[in-house]
């Protein structure tokens, strides 16, 4: 049983928050194209295109990434190591790359999204606003950077390393 919870668990891992990972580090580009008005007709267009299906994968995959949370936990009952400090940090730090995702990246995404459907002076910031999505999701990623090395690493652990 743990081997299933632990494979769903890493799975989900990859799959979804890997997913919003490069999703996420990808929409600034494409939503600061869409804003700009260097970009006209089709190009604005496709990259308007592109920074909403960015955006909807993040969404998405927010929800889908409950998941790995749940089956974290699973996992660490079965194991006998929700005590372990290790897992406790990973749990907080994980509780802070979501709340970061939930109430930062994706309504500072929909703002982007909305300049780009304002047109001309929806401009105004853009720069800013990129800017500070861009480090937001820097910030995301290197929380889940730092849950992955300590799930490998696991400090304390008797199984090596």
């Amino acid at each position: 049983m743990t081997k299933l919870l632990l494979s769903v668990h890493v799975l989900a891992a990859i799959l979804a928050v890997g997913s919003i990972a490069v999703a996420a580090s990808l929409f600034p580009r494409y939503a600061k194209q869409a804003v700009s008005e260097g970009g006209e007709g089709e190009e604005k267009g496709r990259s308007a295109a592109i920074a909403a299906f960015l955006h909807r994968v993040c969404r998405i995959y927010a929800v889908a990434g409950l998941v790995v949370p749940v089956f974290g936990l699973a996992t660490g009952a079965q194991l006998g190591v929700l005590g372990d400090a290790w897992l406790i940090s990973s749990m907080i730090l994980t509780a802070i790359a979501a709340f970061l995702l939930a109430m930062a990246i994706l309504p500072n995404q929909e703002r982007m999204l909305a300049m780009a459907q304002g047109g001309g002076t929806a401009a105004e910031g853009l720069n800013a606003a990129a800017s500070r999505l861009a480090m937001l999701t820097g910030v995301f990623n290197l929380l889940w950077s730092v849950v992955v090395v300590l799930m490998i690493v696991r400090p304390g652990s008797t199984t090596g390393v």
